[in-house]
């Protein structure tokens, strides 16, 4: 057993989508998260100014004696991901493999298209881990680089969003039966992509199944928290790196509860 919090790191609100999805699994673990939302979104940044800030944000984490570290952003996963788990010596997971292996189990044509930050795009990630467990699937991926700007500043719902996202994935329409969300912010789209890619296009939330692999670990390294401890809700910790009012309205409305942000100067 260990009672330590589990350290969720992401670019801005979008890492939010796998909290979500921890708290719904393993409701009995306690979580700190760190939103870069002063520096979102990290897509179209160099690699080296990716893996500075991630950087940044993991010695933060570590700083809040967490027992694991989950990269929820896959443009961090894609430049930082492996150069931090080989210096950690804590358990730290990416959202990218499990999307991967989600995706291989569920296409039906080996069609997979895979959408994300314009980094995630260009480091071709997906493809190769896709291609590693299953070289004869075809993978076409799309750099949908608005989406995060639209998620961060809660414009979800509006008209704009729902023609930045139908034009975006129009050059994938009629060619994929599985679609992987890329990138941390992107289920917060979801109703708008699923309308534009059509029903029958399977969505995988890579974020939702990185949280399958979290369980798991747990249990491998003993690690998991006493169930019989009180209710966590209270003594989850987020802190964002940019104004708490605008990370705080997304949170509540997402996690669909009240929770309690600080800023953080990094």
């Amino acid at each position: 057993m260990d009672n330590r919090p589990i350290g969720f790191l992401d670019s801005g609100v979008g890492g939010l989508t796998v909290v979500r999805e921890l708290m719904r699994q393993l409701p009995h673990e306690e979580i700190v998260y760190i939103g870069d939302s002063a520096r979102t979104p990290y897509g179209p940044r160099p690699a080296e100014q990716i893996r500075q800030y991630t950087w940044e944000l993991v010695r933060f984490l570590l700083t809040k004696n967490v027992k694991m570290i989950v990269f929820a952003c896959n443009t961090a996963t894609a430049v930082a991901w492996e150069e931090v788990k080989e210096k950690l010596d804590i358990p730290v997971l990416g959202v990218i493999l499990p999307g991967s292996s989600a995706a291989i189990k569920s296409t039906v044509k080996g069609k997979i298209g895979v959408i994300g930050t314009a980094m995630t795009v260009q480091s071709d990630i997906y493809k190769q881990k896709i291609h590693l467990l299953a070289p004869q699937m075809e993978v076409t991926s799309l750099a949908c680089p608005k989406f995060v700007s639209i998620v961060e500043s809660n414009e979800i719902s509006s008209s704009v969003a729902k023609k930045i996202v139908y034009d975006s994935l129009a050059p994938l329409v009629g060619r994929v039966d599985t679609l992987v969300l890329g990138c941390t912010h992107y289920p917060l789209l979801r109703p708008l992509i699923q309308n534009a890619m059509g029903e029958k296009v399977k969505l995988i939330d890579s974020g939702a199944e990185c949280v399958r692999d979290i369980s798991v670990l747990l249990n491998y390294f003993q690690i998991n928290r006493r169930r019989e401890l009180t209710d966590q809700k209270g003594s989850h910790r987020f802190y964002t790196t940019a104004g708490i009012t605008g990370f705080k309205t997304i949170a509540d409305n997402w996690l669909d509860q009240k929770i309690s942000v600080e800023h953080v100067t990094l």
